[in-house]
């Protein structure tokens, strides 16, 4: 089993009588049967359905102190605190970025082992579990559970193989919907509960089968394409790349625009680099290919 502390993680906590109901009317996912052993990937959107934030969301244990923790993006852990006290209006919450205090631990490899430990993480399992604790505690941690610790960059790249889109390396905040981060894939969007910020615009793209736009995993040979490259075919621009690493990488294409491009027999280029779009077991849409 492999263990890392992830950097770009930060951690906002939620307490009070009101917070679990709070959260719910806010956020993508629905939060019924959250628990410490049972996490929720959702997401904070914009009224026009874009999303503010992603994050999973924990309950805390009650020897912990309850509440609830978002382990986010640590860039935009502020940001989200301070829009979540925004939002709370009389509910009888405290909301706190505890970035500088406490951290994030990825575990994987080995699932039944990982699945002791941690909470598993609901996004996939492959991706493994997630520890949230003290960050001088990681190796100590790690040691315990007799896990490896490894770099970040260790689960960097096991995420990429496995073609889960990170944010602010695979997409831009409060430019992306949803749909198109795989977030409806991945467990991160309930199309059944109650109403919620961008409810409607992401449910409309749902049942109208309208977002053609989707981040898919890509393979090359030798080194990937800048993040950001334009991806193109015969001349025009059909995407843009992600995050890539050791061949495989993730790039969000305009689907229907390389389907007609790898038709004609024109490749998929970023960088000078040529790309082969995958799809991933997890995905339930269709991805173009020239095989």
């Amino acid at each position: 089993m492999k263990a890392a502390l992830l950097p770009d993680r930060g951690v906002v906590r939620l307490t009070g009588a009101d917070v679990k109901s709070f959260l719910n009317n806010l956020v993508t996912a629905d939060l019924d049967g959250l628990s410490p052993q049972q996490a929720r990937f959702a997401a904070l959107l914009t009224p026009q359905g874009k999303i503010i934030a992603d994050f999973i969301v924990v309950e805390a244990a009650e020897a912990d102190g309850g509440g609830l923790f978002l382990d986010c993006p640590r860039p935009l852990a502020k940001a989200l605190a301070d829009r979540l006290r925004f939002y709370k209006l009389r509910a009888k919450i405290t909301v706190e970025d505890q970035s500088d205090a406490l951290g994030v631990l990825a575990l994987w490899d080995e699932a039944g082992a990982v699945a002791d430990h941690g909470c598993p993480d609901p996004r996939l399992p492959a991706l493994g579990a997630r520890m949230i604790l003290p960050a001088e505690n990681a190796a100590a941690a790690a040691a315990e559970i007799g896990a490896e610790l490894v770099d970040a960059a260790a689960y960097e790249n096991h995420r990429i193989a496995l073609g889960v889109p990170r944010g602010g390396a695979d997409f831009i905040y409060s430019d992306a919907f949803p749909h198109e981060t795989d977030m409806d894939q991945l467990g991160g969007v309930d199309f059944d509960k109650g109403c919620y910020i961008g409810q409607e615009v992401v449910s409309r793209m749902h049942h109208r089968g309208t977002a053609r736009t989707r981040i898919v995993s890509v393979t090359y040979d030798g080194f990937p394409p800048e993040p950001g490259a334009p991806v193109e075919a015969g001349g025009k621009q059909v995407g843009t790349m992600g995050s890539g690493v050791e061949g495989r990488g993730l790039a969000t294409l305009r689907l229907d625009r390389v389907a007609d491009a790898l038709a004609a027999g024109a490749p998929l280029v970023a960088g000078g680099v040529t790309l082969h779009p995958r799809r991933q077991d997890w995905a339930r849409f269709e991805v173009p290919s020239a095989e």
